[in-house]
């Protein structure tokens, strides 16, 4: 019997951690819902082909679905807890849940994206338009598409709750190790930390040449909230005072439109925020690794008559 698919497993997770006020590890919650589902020795034994066991990666799937709800979210690193409206709806669904309230909450959130403060303003102007995966005359290479867009979607959602968990000074090395992969520094060690009480907003500095004339100032910040305009003039004003023609601002936040407007009024400040941020470090695998996956395709040529 093959393992039941990830959206069975969403009321176990939930209803689990319904019964752990303070969160659990993720761990204990996959167990629990193995548990509940009555897996057998054999489904539990069975992996996917990154070599994870089929029932944890489908338990993760599950509490992907239930984040995107906002039913729940990951405390910390590794651990996850019900949302005042998860706890809510849990009370508010005694009973099992029917078929389609389970569907609702597998695929009625599919296409929630990053969650940025109300008051933040896009970087970037672009219309996404999401693939009908569900139409009976979808090809498969659209169904690749859109499975690899949820693959991406799930880890961009991951390297952010994993972002705001970090230290303020390890951000900011993670910062700068992903500006070192866009290539900026001939060595890592021409790309150097400095903040801390005193940096006088300046977190990092990156040589662009070995004698070190041409930099790049650098500000991280680790935040919830939106940046504004005030945050971004001090970044300017501190840039005025390092006689600096370059600054890069990233934050894990987004920037209001009037921050954003006055970056744009202004010379040599480029704006990073959570959502770029994590698109880059999976663009260069910072914090993140890739698989290969081999997709066969008929090669005509080889069957031409010459």
């Amino acid at each position: 019997m093959s393992v039941p698919t990830y959206d069975q497993f969403i009321e176990p997770i939930m209803r689990f951690l319904a019964t752990k006020p303070e969160g659990a590890h993720a761990r204990d919650a996959h167990e629990a819902a193995a548990k509940i589902l009555q897996l057998t020795v054999e489904q539990r034994d069975e992996l996917i082909a990154s070599g994870q066991a089929t029932y944890k990666n489908r338990a993760g799937w599950a509490h992907d679905r239930l984040k995107r709800a906002g039913l729940s979210r990951s405390a910390k690193r590794g651990y996850w807890k019900l949302t005042e409206s998860g706890v809510d709806y849990v009370k508010e669904h005694p009973a099992p849940l029917s078929s389609s309230e389970v569907e609702h909450i597998a695929i009625g959130y599919m296409n929630v994206k990053l969650k940025v403060a109300p008051d933040a303003a896009p970087l970037d102007d672009e219309t996404l338009v999401e693939p009908d995966v569900t139409s009976a005359t979808a090809s498969p290479d659209d169904r690749l598409e859109q499975a690899l867009q949820e693959l991406r979607d799930a880890t961009a959602a991951d390297l952010l709750d994993n972002l705001l968990q970090v230290s303020p000074n390890r951000f900011e090395v993670i910062v700068l190790d992903v500006l070192h992969r866009l290539g900026y520094g001939a060595s890592r060690n021409d790309l150097q930390r400095v903040g801390g009480s005193g940096d006088a907003g300046i977190d990092g500095i990156i040589s662009l040449d070995k004698l070190g004339l041409e930099k790049v100032y650098v500000q991280a910040k680790r935040w919830q909230n939106t940046v504004g305009r005030p945050e971004l003039q001090a970044f300017y004003g501190a840039l005025a005072g390092q006689k600096a023609k370059r600054g890069v601002f990233i934050t894990t936040s987004g920037f209001t439109a009037h921050a954003i407007d006055f970056a744009k009024s202004v010379e040599g400040i480029v704006l990073v925020d959570g959502m770029r941020l994590v698109h880059l470090m999976m663009d260069h695998e910072v914090g993140v690794t890739s698989r290969l996956l081999r997709l066969p395709a008929l090669d005509r040529d080889y069957f031409d008559e010459e």
